[in-house]
């Protein structure tokens, strides 16, 4: 039972909560969770007639053509990496967890996670843009960990009453 328990120990304390997404994943999810302070129909309804009448008392050369909805921006790699932050990313089919330093000209200086020492430079054309992760806390993993570690606690105190 101890060695069991010990296991349980140690797996938990290997895991963490971060999980590491491209762009392109978090731009989905931003783009399907709703505004903030979701607004109901009415107050919707209410803000396109208060738009509507805006419109009818505006002259022709006053209005204001329709906003386009256009692509998002193309975005370069060196605003994609922002120094401080934790990324994983693919240079000539190696994939890397660093900590961006600084960007030298067209040059990236970064160290591997949790070792200074070990600083990496790589060429922005080096580096594969599409599979460019960013380290982010995933809610979900936490509370996965949570639940396992209170059962792991009970079945604890389970195991010691039990005897």
């Amino acid at each position: 039972m101890k060695k069991y328990l010990y296991l349980i120990f140690i797996s938990l304390s290997l895991s963490n909560c971060y999980t590491y997404k491209t762009s392109a994943e978090t731009d989905d999810i931003k783009e399907t969770q709703p505004e903030n302070g979701q607004k109901s129909k009415k107050q919707l309804t209410a803000n396109v007639a208060a738009v509507n009448q805006a419109d009818l008392s505006a002259t022709s050369s006053e209005k204001i053509g329709p906003v386009k909805a256009g692509k998002p921006r193309a975005v370069s790699i060196t605003e994609k990496l922002e120094p401080n932050k934790f990324y994983k990313i693919d240079v000539a089919d190696r994939s890397y967890k660093i900590q961006v330093d600084k960007w030298e000209s067209d040059s990236l200086v970064a160290h591997v996670i949790h070792k200074p020492k070990k600083i990496l430079k790589f060429h922005k054309n080096q580096i594969n843009q599409s599979t460019i992760a960013e380290r982010r806390f995933s809610q979900p993993v936490a509370d996965i960990l949570t639940v396992t570690a209170y059962a792991g606690i009970g079945v604890g105190i389970w195991a010691l009453v039990s005897k």
